[in-house]
């Protein structure tokens, strides 16, 4: 199985990916090392994952959120309540305080 996913560091960053071992890639973002997504300091923590049968359709999902901006939008307006503000600049997106206008936010909020 093929999963397309979402991670959230603590400083608020995101970060995109695909994997066929979701549970051992949180792992490896978490060991440290020199690239953005696997830092020494701070942890990853999954925020959302899709679930697939094979890579090549995990892949094209992947690249679909990356680079669609409507795929992107609409995971993080369904997970907006997990998703805080970031503190500092950093590499990948944050989300703004007011990342929806008033008008799309759901009626309880």
């Amino acid at each position: 199985m093929w999963s397309v996913y979402l991670i959230r560091h603590t400083s608020g960053e995101l970060y995109y990916g695909v994997t066929n071992n979701l549970k051992q890639r949180i792992i490896e973002h978490n060991n440290g090392g020199k690239k953005f997504t696997t830092r020494r300091d701070g942890v990853w923590s999954l925020v959302y994952a899709e679930v697939y049968a094979n890579e090549r359709d995990a892949r094209q999902r992947e690249v679909n959120i990356k680079h669609h901006g409507r795929a992107k939008q609409e995971i993080l307006r369904r997970n907006s309540n997990y998703l805080l503000p970031k503190s500092g600049a950093g590499r990948s997106e944050s989300i703004p305080g007011d990342c929806l206008p008033k008008t799309q936010l759901p009626a309880n909020s």
